[in-house]
């Protein structure tokens, strides 16, 4: 009986893995197509337009061009799967029981929705939520920043390039500043950005996105292991104020707020220590990133 049982937990283990593969190499295929569109708009000095958003087809109509997509591939990729893995790992340092990445393709857009964890067990410590919340965005951003320096250093200067097309993309303070280190004396609507760096921009967006203070996001675990039981009332405040920005500056907002509504309350966990001085700068750290990577106006039509 229990040889049986232990080798269905290990064919259950197994077939997860498989789909952890499998969903990988798809997301793989499908951010590469974008990749290689990005690619050759940058070869010939083109802006971002709406037809990009539907490269996936061009798997199947020029498949040997995906190889001009994976530097934004594996660049957006590895700046997801740090993300994922900074939450794996620190789950399994306190024996939280968790998935390996989950990596979601797409046919639209950059080729992925993103990617999750599930957590199959409660987090029962504030300690150890602040810890598995700020791991993430921390790990993705320890890439995010060289990517996006080095995608710079790659870039080209287009006169007036930032205003042509029908998409265009906010520049967050983080890519502000390495600009202005590469290109001084240049205007930022000047700059045609390389594929590595437009990877990571769209990861500093993830990034700023996951720090928003508001339910179950990274950043929302990290409000509840310092706020308590202020968590939900905060969380609601945040998400309704995207709502004026959705008005203001960008629609997103809107799909944003209404979604984020429906995660605002967080499991509850009774334990009031401290975090201590080192989690205090940690969070600080993450406001930090948080304002470097945040824009108000991420993607304009």
């Amino acid at each position: 009986m229990y040889p049986a049982i232990g080798l269905a937990a290990e064919a259950r283990r197994t077939q997860r893995f498989v789909l952890h593969l499998l969903l990988l190499l798809a997301t793989l295929l499908t951010t590469s197509a974008m990749g290689a569109r990005l690619a050759d708009n940058f070869d010939h000095n083109r802006p971002v337009s709406a037809d990009d958003l539907l490269s996936v087809t061009q798997i199947f109509a020029d498949p040997a061009s995906l190889l001009r997509g994976l530097p934004f591939s594996i660049a957006l990729l590895t700046i997801l799967l740090a993300h994922e893995m900074g939450h794996y790992v620190t789950c399994l340092y306190y024996g939280i029981d968790a998935s390996l990445p989950y990596f979601l393709p797409s046919p639209l857009l950059i080729g992925t929705f993103g990617a999750f964890i599930r957590i199959r067990s409660p987090i029962t410590s504030k300690r150890a939520l602040f810890d598995v919340g700020v791991a993430g965005p921390v790990a993705g951003f320890v890439l995010v920043l060289p990517l996006m320096a080095i995608g710079l250093a790659y870039s080209k200067i287009v006169p007036n390039i930032g205003s042509q097309g029908d998409i265009n993309f906010s520049i967050p303070l983080l890519q502000t500043l390495l600009e202005r280190a590469i290109f001084p004396g240049v205007a930022a609507n000047d700059v045609l950005l390389h594929p590595i760096g437009r990877a990571a921009w769209f990861g500093a967006f993830a990034t700023a996105l996951n720090l928003l203070p508001i339910g179950q996001l990274d950043g929302g675990h990290i409000l509840y292991a310092f706020a308590g039981a202020y968590h939900k009332p905060i969380s609601r405040v945040c998400a309704l104020a995207l709502i004026p920005m959705g008005f203001l500056y960008s629609w997103s907002w809107l799909f944003w707020a209404a979604l984020l509504m429906f995660f605002i309350k967080h499991p509850r966990i009774y334990d009031d220590e401290r975090l201590g001085p080192g989690r205090i700068k940690l969070a600080l750290l993450a406001i930090v990133m948080l304002v470097l990577c945040f824009t108000v106006t991420p993607i304009r039509t």
